[in-house]
């Protein structure tokens, strides 16, 4: 294999950042089988790990390994976009050790605590801010957060400021610049409820369909113009066009979320409409992603890395696009919203989303990090093989959650008498619960073999033609 040296040295700060992300990823997944297993098995691990605690290990884990892969991305990205060293590598380094003991202390304070002790023992009686679904952090944790990412975004921002300006550090700093001044309204707990919902949503709606939305666009284009050669002016001018389509669906698109809480009757139509628009931005990014790949102007040896890129744009359009319209118009959400159909949803989104353009930005940098232009051609086979096989479980657990969800709805939700109990409903799901299991069990392996992709070598014929000028490698 050809030796590649990184352009800017302080790119290698990103590697502990994916890393640890990684790990974090594979705790979610261990995590969230557990979860799955507890709805056919409901005292398994009881008392030691009760579902609650479960799902927020699970939940918290997903947050914090995508930041984790969003702060490695933007340490790997920005010198080369900027052609100029990080600001401070020593920042970065430091932030990264902050980050990672207020992540292991806050999970394994859910797991070895009772959540009402762990409140207390962390001034939730001063500041009230836990208690709520995906941000159930301690206060000390919250401001830990806060601290990692205003020093994170000091660093970036430096480093910007200093060297070449791109389309793709504007989109990029806009991103996690909204991200962190979003997360500040997970410290407000007024106790009028709708408001608190309100709130709440401007944290998670506007992160997951906002600003993590141009987090995304970037990254995917930085990996689009890398491993394609296409133009920056054409790929920038796609770029454009996705983020404004992705604000203006986004931002009132977060009415759909407001149609029950007691809000005015009007968020019903904004919502509706609004929420109705949002798949076309993820239509683009598929259209964009496939356009790239067409005319690109090299054949890059990286192949996995445009794999999980095009996958990307694919899977997101589904999840995100599809499967959020299915149930987003007030009408049809009056019935399915809470149900198997929003976790259906969810996980898709998640997964086609953030999770791919995260390991397509791993898989593109980190054989650069470790000092060639790709991997080995056997370890991207098997990288190509992890790609299928998670999204093949996840399309099982998606599609499982999907009936589930349309079965609960027919059996509790539609019927004006005689509608089936909760519990009595969730007997009757069962069977799609056991399908989600054998999905999550799947993406699992996906995983493993994903993670075993870093570890494989080159075959002695690889070794052999790189050595040779003019070898099939070599030209690749």
């Amino acid at each position: 294999m050809q030796v590649k040296t990184l352009k800017y040295q302080t790119q290698s700060v990103a590697k502990m950042y994916f890393i640890t992300a990684l790990c974090l990823f594979a705790g979610q997944i261990v995590f969230g089988l557990t979860l799955g297993l507890q709805y056919v098995i409901g005292d398994l691990m009881f008392p030691a790990i009760p579902f609650n605690v479960a799902r927020m290990v699970h939940t918290n884990l997903l947050i914090v390994w995508l930041l984790f892969g969003f702060m490695g991305a933007a340490y790997f990205m920005v010198p080369e976009e900027t052609e100029t060293e990080l600001w401070s590598p020593l920042l970065a380094k430091v932030l990264f050790w902050v980050f990672t003991a207020a992540g292991v202390a806050t999970i394994l304070g859910y797991l070895l605590v009772p959540y009402a002790t762990l409140a207390e023992m962390t001034g939730n009686n001063l500041l009230a801010t836990m208690g709520r679904e995906f941000l159930e952090q301690p206060l000390p944790t919250k401001v830990g957060i806060v601290v990692v990412a205003l020093g994170f975004l000091f660093n970036i921002t430096m480093t910007v400021l200093k060297g070449r300006k791109t389309a793709i550090t504007l989109v990029l700093l806009l991103g996690l610049w909204g991200l962190a001044l979003l997360f500040l309204f997970s410290f407000v707990n007024p106790s009028n409820l709708v408001r608190d919902k309100m709130y709440w949503w401007f944290v998670v709606h506007l992160w997951v369909e906002g600003t993590w939305e141009l987090i995304m666009a970037s990254l995917l284009a930085f990996v689009l113009i890398k491993t394609t050669g296409v133009d920056r002016e054409v790929i920038d001018k796609w770029m454009y066009m996705i983020v404004a389509f992705a604000l203006i669906s986004g931002i009132l698109g977060t009415g759909h979320h407001f149609y029950f809480i007691g809000l005015p009757g009007y968020w019903h139509w904004i919502g509706s409409v609004f929420s109705a628009l949002e798949p076309i931005p993820f239509f683009m990014m598929t259209l964009f992603a496939f356009n790239m790949v067409q005319r690109r102007r090299r054949e890059h040896p990286n192949q996995a890395a445009v794999l999980w890129a095009v996958g990307t744009a694919v899977i997101a359009f589904l999840g995100a696009g599809v499967w959020g319209f299915i149930h987003t118009l007030s009408t049809v959400n009056y019935y399915t919203h809470g149900s198997q159909v929003t976790a259906a949803h969810g996980h898709l989104a998640f997964y086609g989303a953030y999770v791919l353009v995260v390991l397509a930005i791993i898989s593109y940098s980190m054989p650069l990090m470790r000092g060639r232009e790709a991997n080995p051609l056997r370890a991207q086979r098997a990288e190509m093989w992890s790609f299928w096989i998670m999204s093949i479980g996840m399309a099982v657990m998606v599609l499982a959650l999907s009936g589930a969800g349309i079965l609960q709805v027919w059996l509790q939700r539609m019927p004006t008498t005689g509608a089936m109990p909760f519990m009595a409903t969730q007997d009757q799901l069962v069977f799609f619960y056991w399908v989600r299991v054998f999905g999550g069990v799947m993406f699992l392996v996906g995983l493993i073999t994903y993670l075993a992709s870093f570890f494989i070598g080159p075959s002695a014929d690889e070794e052999g033609s790189a050595a040779i000028p003019g070898s099939r490698l070599q030209r690749a």
